[in-house]
């Protein structure tokens, strides 16, 4: 622990110093850091996916420095300082987990979601929704909504409920897409994707990191694709669909035996 503390207290001195010294720290302002902070928390992300232990670790260091820095800048003004962020965090937890710092009995994961979000509520909270991001991406967005509401007991009670209702609003798309209603298409795919995103909760898939995963893998196999027509002097744009399928064919096999 002392050495923990000593790497902290190290990272608070360097953070200091270079607030006071360095040009470009000295005008760094929460504003400045915000799209910054953004791009850290998407290389994590990357590298989470990744399963890059190290470079994790590296990305981790750069959000803490974030924290760190706005904490710093914060003090200047005397709003809040590092102490105050952390201070703040640990009673949180602490009045959050009453079943570990209070006399709560709770049986499951989920009567510890409900007891948070009922005792967010508490706190002053005016909805259970209130704490889902508005900038969220989307689909992430969808996945914490449904989340928030599950916490407090308002979900489906099994998946094949679930699964049904995802026919459901597959029918109805098709329905508007026979009707050619272009408002109305657009609102029941959405519908689609919620509950697309609600059937991944309930078989314990993340539909973002999914999704990303189904990304990435596509566009490795395309690469192998183009570098594939390259090789014989072909291009994409001169060759049909039926000649690409070809090569996508080849590009998958090799692909899959990256994996082996």
């Amino acid at each position: 622990m002392k050495n923990k503390i000593k790497s902290f207290e190290r990272l608070l001195i360097i953070m200091n110093e270079l607030r006071e010294q360095c040009p470009w720290d000295k005008k760094q302002t929460m504003e400045s850091l915000r799209y910054l902070t953004i791009e850290e928390m998407y290389e994590l992300s990357d590298a989470i996916l990744e399963k890059d232990t190290e470079e994790i670790k590296k990305e981790l260091g750069d959000l803490l420095l974030h924290i760190v820095f706005y904490s710093r800048i914060a003090s200047e003004t005397n709003d809040f300082d590092i102490a105050d962020v952390i201070e703040n965090i640990c009673e949180k937890l602490i009045h959050r987990h009453p079943h570990i710092y209070g006399d709560v009995k709770v049986k499951d994961e989920q009567e510890v979601k409900r007891n948070w979000e009922s005792l967010k509520l508490k706190e002053g909270k005016k909805s259970v929704l209130e704490g889902v991001p508005k900038s969220l991406p989307a689909l992430v967005k969808s996945y914490r909504i449904q989340e928030k509401v599950s916490g407090i007991g308002f979900d489906w009670d099994n998946t094949e409920q679930v699964w049904d209702k995802v026919l459901e609003e597959i029918d109805e798309l098709k329905e508007e897409i026979d009707k050619n209603d272009t408002d109305r298409i657009e609102a029941e795919f959405g519908d689609v994707l919620f509950a697309l995103t609600n059937y991944a909760r309930f078989i314990g898939v993340n539909p973002e990191d999914a999704l990303e995963r189904t990304n990435r893998r596509f566009v490795k196999r395309f690469q192998i694709m183009e570098q594939k027509i390259t090789a014989v002097n072909k291009s994409l744009s001169e060759m049909s669909l039926e000649q690409m399928d070809v090569y996508w064919e080849m590009a998958k096999k090799e692909y899959l035996s990256t994996l082996n």
